[in-house]
């Protein structure tokens, strides 16, 4: 049997997602948890692989099991999992569903204050920038969705058989009074690093350092070269789409960050 699981987690203390020996990871800790109820091995299959310090406010994950349960699995998992993750729902699927491949978008989401605020700083990245130009910031947001092939804004290209990617959406939100943005992107696939690469070069727009036709130009050439990331505390995976399966993002904190930054 495969049940599928409807998760959230505070990512500020892990190294990401994907387990890895001797480190703290999302997967980890979730497969001690289950191994703790179930008295045996379980492993769990996500979604995607996140980054060290990058949230999800929307995750999915399936586990198959051999037998069904007669306990109520999320109250006891919510018991004993860390305090920053979240158990929303378990859904019992009907054939050999898969978390990954069967995902057909994602959607991360930015978050960017540039006023000093330390109620905002684990889940929100402050740039000390003035003057930004939004409206090119804008402009160059929706130019990711012209282009699918992604290699120069890829750490590892070479980890890839290929780096296209189809974007179908990107827009950047601005609230100029209380200085925060948000840049949201969905998209059928996301390379290593690529979402934080985006955020970087668009605020090397709104800073005059690279123009829009510059911008452009790294694209539409696929041009290799510099590349720096902006922070992780600022990203959310915010949605995971399947085409047998709506959810909704549960996260109270996540809808809090997008008010006076969506349509």
């Amino acid at each position: 049997m495969t049940y599928f699981f409807h998760i959230g987690f505070d990512g500020g203390r892990y190294k990401g997602w994907q387990f890895q020996p001797n480190l703290r990871t999302v997967q980890g800790a979730i497969e001690d948890t289950l191994q703790q109820i179930f008295k045996k091995e379980i492993r769990v299959e996500g979604c995607g692989r996140t980054d060290a310090g990058v949230h999800a406010s929307q995750y999915v994950l399936h586990i198959q099991l051999e037998e069904d349960f007669d306990f109520d699995l999320k109250f006891r998992l919510n018991k004993n999992l860390p305090d920053d993750i979240v158990v929303y729902d378990i859904l019992e699927m009907k054939n050999k569903q898969h978390a990954r491949f069967d995902a057909i978008s994602r959607t991360y989401d930015y978050f960017i204050h540039l006023k000093k605020d330390p109620f905002l700083k684990k889940y929100s990245s402050f740039y000390e920038f003035k003057n930004l130009d939004f409206e090119a910031m804008k402009k160059a947001a929706e130019l990711f969705m012209k282009y699918d092939d992604f290699k120069s804004i890829c750490k590892q290209p070479d980890l890839y058989n290929h780096t296209r990617c189809n974007v179908t959406h990107a827009k950047l939100y601005v609230d100029e009074k209380q200085e925060r943005l948000r840049f949201t992107i969905t998209a059928n696939r996301f390379l290593r690093g690529m979402i934080r690469l985006c955020v970087y070069f668009l605020l090397e727009v709104g800073r005059g350092r690279m123009t829009l036709e510059e911008f452009e130009d790294r694209f539409g050439n696929r041009k290799d070269g510099f590349k720096r990331s902006a922070y992780p505390d600022g990203l959310f995976l915010s949605k995971v789409e399947y085409p047998y399966l709506k959810m909704e993002n549960e996260s109270e904190l996540f809808h809090f960050l997008k008010t006076g930054l969506e349509d």
